[in-house]
């Protein structure tokens, strides 16, 4: 898929009608990605570019009501907005204004359809613990599975914290181990014995089998939304 550049709002010709069909071009992209219920990268570069339109239309209008200044340069990738005096070129601005008033509403049609796939896929889904469940829940595995599927995707996961002035956000780290037969015979919790025996240095490791009904695309959907899910699970379910 064709990205759509950081700066694309103000590098290169500044003309309505081009940005226009720079940005219809790479939004029906991201309709067909969607159409194949494929989420990432695609969903989180389409709420960076959002997010980065909606922040400089607040900053023009703050910028407009507060000062007399003119908002001269955009530079999204450094995220650094300049303000010029009011002699700067207003019909440039006035472009600008409306590239983003343009933007602002397809990107967010485009941004629910993302959102109502990333639910589906969510409500699809069906986490529990295998065996017995470790006092350390930030470290161990994680069963991925359909439901009617004969194998397992095994990666190994670590919580990762991420801290400003006013929050702490948890992450996740995954790293793909193998895929395991799955059966009537090697349920989840054999499976589990099989990898104490081969990864030696987790002796009691936490384990979840995460299993959908649904066969969506592995990297682009079903891990991603699974790591997600799987972090709220073990820090809001009281395990």
């Amino acid at each position: 898929m064709t990205q759509l550049p950081v700066n694309w709002l103000t590098e290169g010709l500044l003309d309505f009608e081009y940005k226009k069909y720079i940005l219809l071009d790479y939004l029906q992209q991201v309709g067909l990605h969607f159409d194949e219920r494929k989420l990432y990268p695609v969903l989180a570069d389409l709420v960076l570019h959002y997010n980065n339109l909606l922040t400089i239309k607040k900053y023009k209008t703050f910028a407009t009501n507060t000062f007399p200044k003119k908002i001269s340069r955009i530079d999204f990738e450094n995220f650094r907005v300049e303000f010029g005096k009011m002699i700067a070129d207003e019909s440039y601005m006035e472009e600008v204004e409306a590239i983003i008033d343009y933007s602002i509403p397809l990107m967010q049609r485009h941004l629910e359809e993302g959102k109502e796939i990333y639910q589906e896929v969510e409500e699809d889904l069906t986490i529990f613990p295998v065996g017995i469940v470790s006092l350390n829940k930030d470290e161990g595995y994680l069963m991925l599975s359909k439901k009617t599927s004969k194998e397992t995707c095994v990666y190994g996961y670590q919580i990762t914290i991420f801290e400003n002035a006013n929050e702490k956000f948890r992450g996740i780290k995954t790293e793909f181990i193998g895929n395991y037969a799955h059966s009537f015979s090697n349920t989840f919790e054999e499976i589990k014995f099989q990898l104490i025996k081969e990864f030696q240095h987790l002796p009691n490791p936490a384990a979840y089998a995460v299993e959908t009904r649904t066969d969506y695309p592995l990297r682009e959907t079903l891990l991603p939304v699974a790591k997600r899910s799987l972090v709220r699970y073990l820090y809001t379910q009281g395990n």
